[in-house]
């Protein structure tokens, strides 16, 4: 994923898409800091592809939807209209992202993996999603279809 993310930036230099390039490199200056962060932290574990960087890409995309919802209320539509194009970007590296209907179905397969029978077993629920679906879906709705299923 990291030599993918070098060749886009070099293709976005040539062919001048400044805001593709700005973009890759705000992404691959996070992968150096979390790389950082980790090491000094004691972990000589760098990102995985699988799990890592696509946890910190979702985060990434997380942060700009924020952002988006208030330079709206802002009265700064130009602004959010940048970050929507970031997410776009972002969203290039990153897995497919679940239907609803295919994330609906994913929790009620977790759910029936780890025996789940009530609220309470909502965190071995969660768990499983983010081992088996980390970056391809959203767990704030998803931890609301669990509670619902087990509510």
């Amino acid at each position: 994923m990291r030599a993918s993310l070098t060749e886009a930036m070099k293709d976005a230099m040539k062919s001048g898409d400044k805001r593709r390039l700005s973009t890759i490199r705000l992404m691959n200056a996070a992968i150096k800091d979390k790389d950082i962060n980790s090491r000094t932290d004691g972990h000589d574990s760098a990102l995985t592809p699988d799990t890592g960087l696509v946890e910190l890409f979702a985060k990434m995309v997380k942060q700009r939807q924020e952002s988006i919802a208030v330079y709206e209320q802002g009265g700064r539509p130009e602004l959010a209209q940048q970050e929507r194009e970031e997410i776009a970007v972002i969203q290039s590296f990153m897995p497919k992202q679940m239907t609803d209907d295919e994330a609906k179905a994913a929790v009620a397969e977790a759910i029936k993996s780890v025996g789940a029978a009530s609220v309470k077993d909502m965190g071995k629920v969660m768990a499983e999603l983010k081992a088996k679906y980390a970056g391809q879906m959203d767990f704030a709705k998803a931890g609301a279809v669990v509670k619902a299923l087990l509510g």
